[in-house]
């Protein structure tokens, strides 16, 4: 079966929906400026994404690429309602506080030794946290953290994201039509669309197999174009997938199905993490080749 880079995607703003590329170049943080910026909870100074603040994902973002990149380029948000704000609109925040009824702040990346911006908010009780977070039912059971590397598992335990980057875990994300196909077909009356998933790279085919393929990379090198990528561990998915998802032309309905089939099928696993082996330009269209295991 044939693989190659069907759709790259990069996210300005961390849990807003973002911007299909024709190509990148691939460095060893992923996708240039991707997750940039994000939002701050100012009840308790935290970062927030769409777990949290459902509201995020109805809103868009594209990078003005023409703006200095200090750190990163201004971005255009689009707001629920259709109307644009730009990052650096004196008016950004009081917008953004409107979509997510609370007060937040935007913000763009911030050095990795401003731990205090990073600092994940103190949580009471972590059982009731993960359980709203990876939308579980009292049967179902929690996620398997050990999975992730012991030094990304102890960073993530403290901050928001790694320090430095406004990532869940890892710089690169990578799904297969594969896995979108074998949503399908266990979720007829679901929509299962990319935009659920958040990938930035979806590899497509020319066949018809209906399974997560990628769960297989784990452990090896994929060469996209110039790039090669080390893929590290299933991705453990979350209450966004469930999350609807509307205006500027975009309808995905809220649909808890989703997380039902995930728990009872892939132990709530889509898609890859990966780390950059080496960098280098990827584009729409290139060859796909995954390396035999060891």
């Amino acid at each position: 079966m044939a693989q190659f880079v069907k759709e790259i995607w990069r996210y300005p703003v961390k849990s807003m929906r973002g911007e299909r590329l024709d190509q990148t170049q691939l460095g060893k943080s992923g996708i240039p400026f991707d997750r940039g910026w994000a939002v701050r909870d100012e009840a308790d100074h935290a970062i927030r994404g769409a777990k949290q603040i459902a509201g995020l994902l109805n809103c868009s973002a594209r990078y003005l690429m023409d703006t200095p990149a200090a750190p990163v380029p201004m971005a255009e948000i689009t707001l629920p309602d259709g109307r644009r704000v730009n990052t650096d609109d004196t008016k950004v925040n009081a917008a953004l506080s409107d979509v997510a009824g609370r007060a937040v702040t935007l913000w763009p990346l911030q050095p990795r030794e401003n731990t205090a911006h990073y600092r994940r908010a103190p949580v009471a009780d972590v059982e009731a946290y993960l359980r709203n977070t990876f939308a579980l039912e009292a049967d179902e059971p929690l996620p398997d953290l050990s999975a992730f590397p012991p030094d990304v598992l102890s960073e993530i335990s403290v901050y928001a994201s790694p320090l430095g980057t406004y990532f869940d875990a890892f710089p690169v994300n990578v799904l297969t039509e594969a896995s979108l196909r074998y949503m399908r077909s266990l979720l007829p009356d679901s929509v299962i669309d990319v935009r659920r998933f958040r990938p930035n790279f979806l590899v497509g085919d020319d066949g018809a197999e209906a399974a997560p393929v990628e769960f297989d990379w784990v452990g090896r090198e994929i060469s996209m174009g110039a790039a090669r990528i080390a893929a590290i561990m299933r991705c453990p998915r979350c209450i966004m997938t469930t999350r609807a998802q509307e205006g500027a032309g975009v309808n995905l309905p809220r649909d808890s199905a989703i997380m039902r089939a995930l728990v009872r099928e892939t132990e709530q696993n889509l898609s890859i993490y990966a780390t950059v082996a080496h960098e280098g330009r990827v584009a729409v269209g290139d060859i796909v080749g995954v390396k035999a295991a060891a």
